[in-house]
């Protein structure tokens, strides 16, 4: 029933529509494969348009999909923002798979924060603007799985970063 509500919604350019059913269909998937690849296809949707929500809508029921999915690599910022949304938050990424993921600009502010540094002291040290401050904690939290600074420090600290 979901692949006709599918093919409706494409062939009507209910791009949402479309998305929403995909993540249903991910939801009822016989196994994790086939739900893995309906994922996939809702998040190329999604990405562009950044829908989402539709995913956290679905609920928590989804994230062992989206877990899944960040492991073979499918969208893992925009999964991770799911995750944190949902509140779920899975165990980060090996060590090497999160360094490589960090830029050395964030890899500079990580260490700041660590240091206990607020984003104002973060911004006169590096002399960055505080926005560009709040844009790389906001991609630090998300690429270490963190829902806020303090989780994001401790992560990096468990993976040995810090």
């Amino acid at each position: 029933m979901l692949d006709t509500l599918v093919n409706k919604a494409s062939e009507a350019g209910w791009e949402y529509g479309t998305i929403a059913l995909r993540g249903m269909q991910a939801l009822a998937a016989p196994d994790i494969e086939n739900a893995v690849a309906y994922l996939t296809e809702a998040l190329s949707l999604a990405n562009q348009e950044k829908y989402l929500r539709t995913f956290v809508d679905l609920g928590p029921a989804l994230a062992p999909v989206l877990q899944e999915a960040v492991r073979r690599g499918v969208y893992p910022d925009t999964i991770a923002e799911i995750l944190a949304a949902l509140e779920v938050h899975p165990d980060p990424p090996e060590v090497s798979t999160t360094t490589d993921r960090l830029s050395e600009r964030e890899l500079d502010v990580l260490r700041l924060l660590a240091m206990g540094h607020t984003n104002r002291q973060i911004a006169e040290q590096l002399v960055i603007s505080i926005s560009t401050v709040k844009s790389h904690v906001h991609h630090i939290s998300a690429k270490l799985y963190a829902s806020n600074r303090t989780e994001a420090v401790a992560n990096a600290r468990r993976l040995g970063i810090l």
